[in-house]
């Protein structure tokens, strides 16, 4: 399996609409995000103590939204790490095959957007950071 490395990862700043009326923001599959989107979810009423994550997908892409309120992620490519703050819903973390994330201190009310690149599949995550570590031959 070949890494990919933190940079392959990055915000993504998604089509904005303003208007007196109240903001307006539009996702499009292959265009504003590099995949086609074939599954979408919500994480919402998450305590602001609690840890979310904790995993890598062997071969899913996603693009996670604060679509109200914020939210931390930490991504690490078994050699370094790296912290996003989600706190706009007109910006995306594109997150690639075989990173390790873990999310936490959401605000209240906090509602996460996730747009993934394929259906859900328990035999694509790796949910142990040790496996995570020998999937990439990392020492």
């Amino acid at each position: 399996m070949k890494p990919l490395n933190l940079d392959s990862c990055r915000i993504i700043d998604l089509p904005k609409i303003p208007d007196p009326r109240g903001n307006l923001t539009f996702i499009e599959g292959e265009n504003h995000v590099p995949f086609l989107i074939k599954r979408v979810y919500y994480l919402y009423n998450v305590p602001p103590e609690t840890e979310r994550g904790a995993h890598a997908h062997k071969g899913l892409s996603q693009i996670i939204i604060a679509i109200f309120g914020s939210c931390s992620i930490v991504l690490d490519d078994g050699r370094r790490s790296s912290e996003f703050n989600l706190c706009r819903p007109d910006q995306g973390l594109y997150v690639c095959p075989m990173i390790w994330r873990e999310m936490n201190n959401f605000s209240s009310g906090t509602v996460c957007l996730v747009l993934a690149s394929d259906f859900y599949d328990e035999s694509d995550y790796i949910r142990n950071y040790r496996d995570f570590q020998q999937a990439l031959e990392v020492p």
